[in-house]
């Protein structure tokens, strides 16, 4: 006889609620941050991968956000009328559109460098117990995405 697993019918039992309502909390822990820098969630995180890697395309930033390129675009479109970022047709093909940072978006990377030791004192979490949950959560994204690839 195999023993059947019983999974939770709660809402408070289900992983994916507790994954979206702690998104949520993080997404809101960071706004009064990101609000003193003129920047909402998204575009922060847009800028992060613009401060690791300058001159890229708008799909190699949506690829590395794990979102469309129609998501991104308005994203960009702002950040370019902030003065942050500049946009460039690539010259050997025009489809490209390289994202590039202007000297007020390599500042702004000076202005939020304290964000992320505000959220680690907002989480009042110990740094390896962040750091093992980011890896657990990196991991899992992983393997839904392999799962996901696959349907």
């Amino acid at each position: 006889m195999t023993q059947r697993t019983a999974f939770p019918t709660t809402l408070d039992e289900q992983l994916c609620f507790a994954l979206y309502s702690t998104s949520l909390a993080m997404t809101k822990a960071y706004k009064p941050i990101l609000d003193r820098l003129g920047l909402t969630y998204p575009q922060y995180l847009t800028m992060l991968v613009l401060w690791e890697t300058d001159d890229v395309t708008v799909k190699d930033i949506a690829a590395r956000l794990n979102l469309d390129s129609a998501t991104v675009t308005p994203l960009l479109k702002r950040l370019e009328s902030q003065g942050y970022i500049e946009r460039a047709r690539g010259t050997e093909d025009e489809r490209l559109v390289f994202i590039r940072l202007t000297k007020s978006g390599v500042a702004l990377k000076r202005t939020a460098r304290d964000v992320p030791a505000e959220i680690f004192c907002a989480t009042q979490q110990p740094a390896e117990f962040l750091t093992r949950l980011r890896n657990d959560l990196t991991q899992l994204r992983g393997t839904l995405n392999d799962y996901l690839e696959r349907y």
